[in-house]
């Protein structure tokens, strides 16, 4: 699949903001056999005092800026062209649960995809004993790891009402846990837990998701939305798989990749520091357009 990608997101500040310095990640990865970043731009207004580009320790392109003088509103706007390979999973050659330790145990590497970073504690998801009795209600005798990622996906999706005013990007997944409501965010971080406390390497993915409207109903321009979901490690053969527990369904050519990371603080959007007093409001539109 083809697609144009266009994000608008803007910030506009009860009082004049000054001395900002934002990180972006917004531009979508290439990725062998996934995706191809055929082409993109990102525009920031007000113009940066300063810039720079770099790429953090999950491979992520990330840009740096500054914005000295006040401003009352920050506006920052994405365009991309991406081509989405089809994949599917095969076969499960996931190793059942009471292996998979030894699998990882195998794995020498300390890079970026390793599962050594998805095991443990992360920036926004500790440990949590009600999560953790919760992924054991998944469990089966001679469950594969893929089959226990699966049901948590699925018993996710089902227990769970998809609402976005239930939740903001600071609630933690015992709160959303508790409420059984929340956004796609909410969905990703329970699932991760859960699986972490079973000894399961998890992700978060943070991307794009293409959105078809009902039938008979035109395509609102700009209703698509900036998505995550989940990778789990299913042993050294299988390696990575990504599942989405806001739909229950394993990552497509609809969804498109961001960023990888531990949690959401590795992949946001936009995050940053800036001078100011008062409240702000945010407003963020995607398109996300198929092509021939």
């Amino acid at each position: 699949m083809l697609y144009d990608l266009s994000l608008h997101m803007g910030y506009i500040y009860d009082t004049p903001a000054s001395g900002a310095r934002h990180i972006m990640r917004l531009m979508p990865l290439s990725l062998p056999d996934r995706q191809r970043l055929i082409a993109g731009s990102i525009k920031v207004s007000p113009t940066p005092d300063e810039q720079s580009h770099f790429v953090d320790f999950f491979e992520h392109p990330a840009t740096s800026f500054m914005v000295r003088a006040p401003h009352e509103k920050l506006d920052i706007r994405m365009q991309a062209r991406v081509q989405v390979e089809s994949h599917s999973i095969a076969a499960d050659f996931s190793p059942e649960l009471s292996r998979l330790a030894d699998e990882v145990a195998g794995v020498w590497s300390l890079k970026a995809g390793s599962p050594h970073h998805f095991l443990g504690n992360s920036p926004r998801l500790i440990e949590t004993p009600a999560i953790s009795e919760y992924a054991r209600s998944a469990l089966g005798p001679s469950l594969t790891v893929l089959q226990i990622a699966t049901a948590l996906c699925a018993l996710i999706h089902t227990e769970f009402t998809y609402d976005s005013d239930a939740t903001t990007v600071d609630t933690t997944p015992l709160e959303a846990f508790r409420l059984k409501r929340g956004v796609c965010q909410d969905f990703a971080h329970v699932m991760i837990l859960a699986l972490r406390s079973l000894g399961i390497p998890a992700g978060y993915v943070s991307g794009f998701l293409r959105t078809i409207p009902p039938p008979g109903k035109e395509r609102l321009e700009g209703a698509d939305a900036m998505h995550a979901w989940v990778r789990v490690w299913c042993g050294k053969t299988l390696g990575w798989v990504e599942l989405d527990p806001t739909n229950n369904i394993p990552a497509g050519t609809d969804h498109i990749v961001v960023g990888y990371g531990r949690d959401y603080a590795d992949v946001a959007p936009v995050i940053g520091v800036l001078k100011s007093y008062g409240g702000q409001r945010a407003v963020q539109a995607v398109d996300v357009i198929p092509l021939p």
